[in-house]
């Protein structure tokens, strides 16, 4: 058995601190018994940002990573996550043509992989809508989806997918194809049946049985930090409390604890996990 210390790490969280509360809902979490933070750049529109170019999206990271900043000045680690939302080109293709959106999703993630590749981010973020879109819509979002685990393959990084509900099993053979491991390929608000890595909400009925399984799983909560939506998708100390809840009832023990949230995300993130 280990110490009964243990971290808590969050695998999906978004602190905001224009739009939303910012280093204090951080503070909630630091609160709760938070320690490690996967912290994902918000979609461009969030900020106010209009793209035009690939090189766009550098304001989107690097305001990510001045919060990652402040929120580090909470004793919290961070780890920040880069790329571009997939519904970016729902957006993009309303002022060019979808060829062109492509293109300009294709250098936004270049633009992001150079952040993975001097250190400053862990890992890329892409995916495709998790909306209803037309054929050519979602083959167009899966050439960026492609485009994006090269990259990741190339830069030997974990790359996280926002898509649809379900398994999304096509994205293995995606993956294999540019010789992406499947284990690094992290669905966010992912479910127990994807083949992927499950990033499961924190409140997912599916944590204390694939924790008995020993299945590897990490737990997120989604958190946007909008002032006009508080608490979406789950807040901010949701992690944390729920981690200790289920360790309190019995459910889960400290070594799955330590499994859950400090093993699992090295291996996924090659990142080190310590308190």
């Amino acid at each position: 058995m280990r110490s009964r210390l243990f971290p808590i790490t969050d695998d999906h969280i978004h602190f905001d601190p224009v739009n939303g509360r910012g280093v204090e809902a951080a503070k909630d979490f630091l609160h709760a018994g938070g320690t490690h933070i996967f912290l994902v750049s918000k979609p461009s529109w969030s900020l106010g940002i209009v793209p035009v170019s690939g090189a766009d999206y550098a304001k989107v990271f690097d305001e990510t990573l001045r919060v990652a900043e402040m929120i580090r000045e909470t004793g919290i680690v961070v780890f920040p996550i880069l790329g571009v939302h997939p519904a970016e080109i729902s957006r993009l293709a309303e002022r060019m043509s979808l060829s062109e959106a492509v293109d300009v999703m294709k250098d936004g993630l270049d633009c992001a992989a150079g952040y993975v590749k001097d250190g400053r981010a862990v890992a890329l973020k892409s995916g495709r809508p998790h909306y209803e879109v037309s054929p050519e819509v979602f083959a167009a979002s899966n050439e960026v989806l492609s485009h994006a685990l090269e990259l990741a393959a190339g830069y030997r990084c974990a790359l996280q997918i926002h898509a649809e509900s379900g398994p999304c099993a096509d994205v293995v053979d995606m993956a294999d194809a540019v010789g992406m491991p499947i284990g690094r390929v992290v669905k966010h608000y992912g479910s127990p049946e994807t083949p992927l890595h499950p990033s499961l909400v924190a409140r997912h009925e599916a944590v204390p049985v694939l924790a008995r399984e020993r299945r590897p799983f990490t737990m997120e909560s989604d958190f946007m930090d909008e002032n006009s939506r508080p608490g979406a998708v789950t807040g901010p100390k949701s992690v944390p409390r729920i981690t200790k809840k289920l360790l309190e009832s019995g459910v889960i023990t400290e070594d799955d604890c330590w499994r859950i949230h400090g093993e699992t995300p090295e291996k996924v993130y090659g990142v080190r996990i310590t308190l």
